[in-house]
């Protein structure tokens, strides 16, 4: 396995149940974008997408990262994945990886009861904020109609 470099970047994240009714997605260093949403309402099929992100927007990707200190956070506390499904994220980042799971947080509230809400709570804002602005970057780099 080849050794991360400072300039080495990726984040995969997964939200959902086992198989079905999933949101993933995948950045690379280079700014290319995969993202694959599957809700099974009414057999619908798996969405994907795919799009390269500029160099200040994945820039700023890095920034959510960074102010949220997810790198620091350990899920050795965390309650294990179960039928509800899980919560997955993995950041290789300026020379460092992470690769943190957990069972489905549905609502900041299932942070709470558990032996480290705080942890969890940085884990839930920053899917959150990835979920947010992958949802727009797709919304508006699919769904706009060019001007005739």
């Amino acid at each position: 396995m080849a050794t991360d470099t400072p300039d080495d970047f990726y984040v995969s994240g997964t939200k959902g149940r086992f198989g079905h009714e999933f949101f993933r997605f995948e950045i690379d260093r280079h700014g290319h974008l995969k993202y694959a949403n599957n809700s099974n309402y009414r057999r619908d099929s798996i969405i994907r997408k795919s799009l390269r992100m500029s160099p200040t927007l994945l820039g700023e990707v890095k920034r959510i990262i960074e102010d949220s200190e997810i790198m620091a956070e350990d899920d050795a506390k965390w309650p294990r994945r179960d039928e509800r499904g899980r919560v997955q994220l993995e950041i290789t980042m300026a020379g460092k990886s992470v690769c943190l799971e957990t069972a489905k947080i549905a609502s900041l509230a299932d942070t709470l009861n558990t032996d480290d809400p705080d942890g969890l709570r940085v884990l839930y804002y920053l899917i959150q904020d990835f979920k947010c602005l992958i949802l727009s970057l797709v919304a508006l780099h699919f769904k706009i109609k060019p001007i005739a």
